[in-house]
């Protein structure tokens, strides 16, 4: 989908949620995602994909997206849901109960990726939409700021592992950490080198 079809496509709509996850790779914690419709008469400044902002300009924007957005809501799908599930069909998952949570009714909702959730609404995926979108670059914002918070209080109550540096994924220090701490009740059982430890 081209810029200017979904230009087109959100010119007919006034009300448009984006949608957007977090937490697909890390090893441990919930898949977390958003959904936010925008204000169209309180435009929010210097809104882009997440992962292209520090950690202070996220923080300062998840203020101002609550404060001025018509309507948001976190959805997530915990650890069990994912191994129960795998995790594409948690995160569909999360994605849905992020868009039912809206307190407005979208018009048409607009999903970060290659895919989009069974929803009451019309919906469409949009490729990189984080960076095209401003309500999917609100999504991921919402999305990320909520995980990233929740693995710093993993971290005080699992010390050793590091997850408020890596927040989860699996990096060199992160696995290694996982070896000689072993698997604690938040890790993703269904994950490769989680399944490995568990097995050996």
């Amino acid at each position: 989908m081209s810029q200017s079809e979904i230009n087109w496509e959100i010119a007919q709509h006034q009300l448009v949620a984006g949608v957007d996850e977090v937490g697909r790779g890390p090893l441990c914690g919930a898949v977390v995602t958003a959904a936010v419709i925008l204000d169209p008469n309180q435009p929010i400044e210097g809104l882009n994909d997440s992962k292209k902002l520090t950690d202070k300009k996220r923080e300062q924007l998840f203020d101002v997206i609550q404060q001025r957005a018509l309507a948001w809501h976190i959805g997530r799908a915990e650890v069990e849901e994912i191994d129960q599930l795998n995790i594409l069909h948690a995160t569909m998952l999360a994605m849905q109960r992020a868009v039912l949570g809206l307190s407005v009714k979208p018009e048409l909702v607009l999903i970060d990726g290659n895919r989009c959730p069974e929803l009451p609404y019309p919906s469409q995926a949009v490729v990189k939409g984080d960076s095209q979108v401003q309500a999917i670059a609100a999504a991921s914002i919402l999305a990320k700021v909520t995980r990233d918070r929740e693995m710093h209080v993993l971290d005080q109550q699992y010390p050793g592992y590091g997850l408020a540096k890596h927040k989860g994924y699996p990096t060199k220090a992160h696995l290694a950490a996982l070896e000689k701490q072993g698997v604690a009740p938040i890790y993703r059982r269904s994950f490769k080198p989680v399944q490995r430890l568990l097995e050996s």
